[in-house]
């Protein structure tokens, strides 16, 4: 979200006694130490802080819960949870199921926190309030208060950093994670459940983002739209399959920018490390798309390609290594074992580099805007036509490739958008929607035959076929 969140008014004959708030949440990156906390929701009234509910990802990487009625000088409650665990995963998506019933006679029964399905006990005692008062009545009951999602009360800037999906709030009602979310059997990896069957009661809903013209649309029946402000942008990216982005935390000396979750790479001036993505390949065949987006220099330092190699605080670009690969835009040559091999055109600002990896084959195949470079033809198997031959990854140092960008200047900058298979570069959506054969991902170019986005679900089939 960065800068955009959803709002709507609480009407009257809201229950804050019982609720239940249940959301899918990816994050862009670690914020340790860095500034406000990242505003899961929010319920006040603007710039009140006497009364709200807050949840928020700290800048410890915490989870932050927070109730406030009245202030401690009109004998106000103020009640807190932060969890000990941290969370800084940001390639996997966190269900959060928030179960909150002051009714309830056991204080443990009153607030309980869930990850993933698995109940969280552990919390930081500096930041915890110990006893709920029974019958406590939260923000959520008061008439007119603003409901947030992704973003704090009143000015701030506090908005949420990454992604959401399948957000539920059940006025009234107590459910468990299991009414959101089950196993899947074949992968015993914890997955939403799509329509599950619960009541929303006075101020509920169900906001699955599936509609990019109307991103607050709620779909729970009670007809409770949020207004968006800002621009929301709808993402491939699901709970149900991950696509590759950026590695923030494979991101060293310097650190490269990232933005747009994860999928807009910044370079830093002065030094050219590289930046992988955050899903590996170890067999089948895989496309993606980087656009050259922006640069700083006058020449076309770009470098584009696949790495299996760590990256560390020693400065070496894309290539520099025998198991990584470069197509450089200086002079659309290829680069290895610290060497450069005559392959292809130039390429600039503007420019979309296809790569295509066959891992089956150990062939690797770059496209300009479309064009497969050196009469490359990604669909030759095992005769690689105009293919670079690239070492098998069982035998590589991670026994994975990794997509992976660098600016190839020890002075200018170069910023990249990648398309994994999201269906954007930065914020503008691919022209022509292009599939890969299996569906999964949409693509500027055509695919080719055989080729798949890296997904957790492309990844799956390969795995399990």
């Amino acid at each position: 979200m960065a800068s955009a969140y959803l709002q709507r008014s609480i009407e009257a004959g809201s229950n804050g006694r019982t609720w239940t708030y249940s959301v899918w949440l990816k994050l862009s990156g670690v914020r340790a130490g860095s500034g406000a906390h990242n505003q899961v929701w929010n319920c006040s009234s603007d710039d009140d802080s006497s009364h709200y509910v807050e949840i928020a990802i700290k800048n410890t990487d915490k989870l932050d819960m927070q109730f406030r009625t009245g202030t401690s000088g009109d004998n106000g409650t103020y009640l807190r949870r932060i969890t000990n665990r941290v969370f800084r995963d940001s390639n996997a998506w966190y269900h959060l199921v928030l179960r909150f019933d002051s009714t309830q006679n056991s204080n443990d029964d009153r607030f309980r926190v869930y990850i993933n399905g698995v109940q969280e006990t552990s919390f930081d005692l500096d930041g915890t309030t110990a006893t709920i008062p029974q019958n406590y009545q939260t923000e959520i009951s008061t008439t007119n208060s603003e409901n947030r999602i992704g973003r704090g009360a009143g000015s701030s800037s506090a908005y949420w950093d990454g992604e959401m999906a399948h957000l539920h709030f059940c006025d009234g009602y107590s459910y468990a994670p299991t009414e959101f979310g089950e196993t899947d059997t074949t992968t015993g990896i914890w997955k939403p459940k799509v329509s599950p069957s619960v009541s929303y009661g006075t101020n509920g809903c169900f906001l699955k983002f599936d509609n990019s013209a109307n991103m607050g649309l709620d779909s729970s029946g009670q007809s409770h739209n949020f207004t968006v402000s800002g621009t929301i942008i709808q993402n491939k990216d699901t709970p149900s399959n991950v696509f590759a982005t950026f590695n923030p935390l494979d991101n060293y000396y310097p650190a490269m920018t990232l933005s747009n979750g994860n999928t807009r790479a910044l370079t830093i001036g002065g030094k050219y490390t590289y930046i992988p993505s955050t899903l590996g390949m170890t067999s089948g065949k895989y496309y993606a798309e980087i656009k050259c987006t922006a640069q700083s220099g006058s020449q076309e330092e770009f470098l584009v390609g696949i790495t299996s190699t760590q990256t560390t605080a020693t400065t070496h670009e894309v290539g520099h290594y025998g198991n990584d690969y470069g197509y450089n835009g200086v002079a659309g040559q290829y680069r290895t074992s610290n060497a450069n091999t005559s392959y292809g055109a130039a390429y600039t600002t503007g420019d979309i580099i296809g790569i295509a990896v066959d891992l089956d084959n150990n062939k690797l195949y770059f496209s300009k805007n479309g064009v497969f470079q050196n009469s490359g033809v990604p669909t030759s198997g095992s005769t690689g036509t105009g293919a670079i031959n690239i070492t098998d990854s069982s035998s590589t140092v991670l026994g994975a490739y990794f997509f992976a960008v660098c600016y190839f200047s020890s002075t200018n900058t170069g910023t990249y958008d990648a398309n994994f298979g999201n269906g954007y570069f930065g914020t503008t959506a691919v022209s022509s929607a292009q599939n890969p054969d299996d569906g999964n991902g949409i693509f500027e170019y055509d695919v080719p035959a055989g080729y798949r986005a890296l997904c957790t679900k492309s990844l799956n089939a390969e795995e399990y076929s």
